[in-house]
């Protein structure tokens, strides 16, 4: 009994000891982050007309509209089965309370480039911030001038349903400091490579996941445990060596496979939501970027 209770305050205290390191580490990084993004914000102004081009890029209305529930646009609900319980996308209309009506152009920022609330709660990774975090404050600030033009909806999204002690969401201070790159950039002059890693956020369906859900550095490789439980295909330049630069663009566009067949599942609708909505010189550049020695991991 002696030894249990050892071994049992040794595990607490090592517990108490990481999580506390975890939490001046996330502290630390996302003091300096958001005054980065604070001073880039300033005297910046967003274009709504612009801002529905860059919910495209970023599959916005797919996740963010319960289609098949008959939900209103951006209202939320669509429910995301994994295997820490299921997750409800939040309802982003301009509505004061059930949606992000009251937000400004700053937290909207914040929350997509740190994960964090204007109340300072942590988002789980479920909404893509990791993939989000690279987009340029201007997409940013346009993509929330889109937003507030948006139909408000008086409904909130229900709340997520997940299995201890992943709905612990202090948590998610640990999942942050292992997970989460605060410095991480990208050029956005490459076009294809921003629009896959960035909007797209391709990788957090694409790539595997550990136990903690953290992504793997086999990136686009493919995730045999995707959204739903589905199988998702790797998407690296080996895994379609057999496609050309056209039939990805074709795909991107309506959905059919070079063999003839249509995609089907959550791909569907990123295709009739986002990809098919982008330009055909962005369908481009993204295919380019999947058939190029960049994506070969």
């Amino acid at each position: 009994m002696k030894v249990f209770r050892f071994f049992l305050c040794l595990a607490l205290l090592v517990g108490v000891v990481g999580w506390a390191y975890a939490y001046f580490y996330v502290k630390d990084r996302e003091s300096t982050r958001t005054s980065e993004l604070i001073a880039q914000i300033e005297g910046i102004s967003g274009d709504a007309t612009r801002g529905e081009y860059v919910a495209a890029m970023g599959g916005c209305i797919a996740c963010h509209t319960h289609v098949e529930n008959g939900g209103e646009l951006l209202a939320g609900g669509v429910p995301i089965e994994t295997p820490y319980g299921t997750f409800y996308s939040p309802n982003i209309t301009r509505h004061d309370a059930a949606g992000i009506g009251q937000w400004t152009s700053e937290e909207f920022v914040l929350a997509m480039s740190v994960g964090t609330s204007p109340n300072k709660q942590h988002y789980y990774p479920a909404f893509p911030y990791p993939s989000y975090s690279v987009m340029s404050v201007q997409d940013l600030v346009d993509l929330k001038a889109w937003i507030d033009t948006v139909e408000s909806v008086a409904e909130p999204a229900p709340e997520h349903d997940l299995t201890w002690p992943f709905s612990v969401r202090s948590g998610l201070l640990v999942w942050k400091a292992l997970f989460f790159d605060y410095s991480r950039t990208m050029d956005l002059n490459d076009r294809g490579n921003y629009l896959v890693n960035g909007p797209g956020h391709c990788a957090e369906c694409h790539s595997p996941r550990n136990l903690l859900g953290g992504l793997s550095a086999r990136s686009l490789s493919g995730n045999t445990r995707g959204p739903d439980g589905e199988s998702v295909p790797g998407i690296t330049l080996q895994d379609l060596s057999e496609w050309s630069i056209q039939d990805l663009e074709l795909f991107l566009e309506v959905g059919i496979t070079p063999s003839g067949d249509f995609t089907g599942g959550h791909m569907s609708d990123v295709i009739e939501y986002s990809t098919s909505l982008i330009n055909e010189a962005d369908r481009n550049a993204i295919a380019r970027y999947l058939l190029s020695e960049t994506n070969n991991p």
